[in-house]
């Protein structure tokens, strides 16, 4: 799938402020350095350039962070609950809820070990949970419950109100699809 057309509208959209100098934009555990002049999303961790989605997002995120960034509300909604979601949740659940279920449904509460990683913070709610800052002011939870004799392993993904005025319902579906590959 070719992303060019997304990303020279992501870089239209941020020359629109009129940077002079490149700027830095953390992200989950690495930092990125956006370059424009070079139209290019650098991994400082990995030292290479950001995948196209990737760097699809973090333009769309740097935007939005110019432009003045919505501030959190503290009000959890999960993707069912944003608008517009019609034709996204299986892409969703695939990319996002069923990688975390694999990976950590069997023991809910090893998902804790990701708190320094991420610089997050552990919840009491569910069987296993953490609240993680995405993109600065873009804070994500993720609970856990263990299966029990009625029900299997669940998960889910919790977004804060104000997401719905940083990224589109696209762009939330691929920062939950990286959130979960990278737990």
């Amino acid at each position: 799938m070719s992303y060019d057309i997304a990303k020279n509208k992501a870089w239209a959209e941020l020359s629109k402020f009129g940077l002079s100098k490149n700027a830095s934009v953390k992200f989950l555990a690495d930092e990125y350095i956006v370059d424009l002049d070079k139209k290019e999303v650098f991994s400082l961790s990995c030292n290479v350039p950001a995948k196209d989605f990737t760097a699809i997002l973090i333009l769309h995120y740097l935007a939005q962070k110019l432009n003045g960034l919505a501030l959190v509300t503290g009000e959890w909604l999960t993707f069912r609950e944003l608008s517009g979601i019609e034709g996204y949740y299986a892409a969703f659940k695939k990319r996002s809820i069923d990688p975390i279920i694999r990976k950590y449904g069997l023991n809910p509460k090893a998902i804790s070990s990701l708190v320094k990683r991420f610089n997050g913070k552990l919840i009491e709610e569910a069987d296993g949970g953490i609240i993680l800052e995405a993109f600065e002011g873009v804070p994500v939870m993720i609970k856990l419950w263990k299966a029990d004799e009625d029900f299997g392993p669940d998960a889910n993904i919790f977004f804060d109100r104000s997401v719905t005025k940083i990224f589109c319902i696209e762009d939330v579906v691929v920062l939950a699809g990286i959130i979960a590959s990278q737990l």
